[in-house]
């Protein structure tokens, strides 16, 4: 028999895998965190918005305020990955960008060259008709847009593809 009181036994045996359980936890906890820690962080968000449909997208294109190298951004525009998004002409074409973006300046190319001037704003409006518009350079029923994080050097690269919905 035990010399314990009556119940004591049970108590000890719930200590023993209290400890365990905390154990167990804290080794948890750990290693995520040490997870955590080994992730990049993630590229700030472009967003285009057309009607009540949109699409956003991270970048492989960027460096973390950092310039791009040119061969990389000729990769970057060249990718199968583009997310694309229908656009009626008549429609109204949103680009939103993170406030991160912003803060360095910020111009939409098409094909690959400056629709717009620089601006720190996070939000702009373009008719969707631009788009299709051999004035701009545009050709046949799509068209290849891209936001360019940086005024004198590019520090990031978001592209997106904008299909002709009539």
């Amino acid at each position: 028999m035990t010399s314990l009181p009556r119940g004591r036994a049970a108590d000890g045996l719930s200590v023993a895998r209290r400890r365990r359980r905390a154990v167990a936890v804290t080794g948890a906890v750990s290693a995520g965190l040490l997870a955590l820690s080994a992730c990049d962080k993630p590229s700030p968000l472009a967003t285009i918005t057309v009607g009540s449909n949109s699409v956003s997208s991270e970048t492989d294109c960027y460096n973390d305020g950092k310039e791009v190298k040119a061969a990389d951004l000729a990769k970057c525009l060249k990718s199968k990955d583009i997310k694309s998004i229908s656009v009626d002409p008549d429609e109204t074409v949103r680009f939103g960008v993170d406030p991160e973006i912003a803060d360095e300046g910020w111009t939409i190319l098409m094909n690959g060259q400056p629709l717009t001037d620089s601006s720190t704003k996070t939000y702009r409006t373009i008719p969707g008709s631009v788009f299709f518009n051999a004035q701009y350079g545009a050709s046949g029923n799509s068209t290849l847009v891209s936001i360019k994080e940086g005024d004198e050097t590019v520090t990031g690269l978001w592209s997106f593809k904008l299909k002709k919905d009539a």
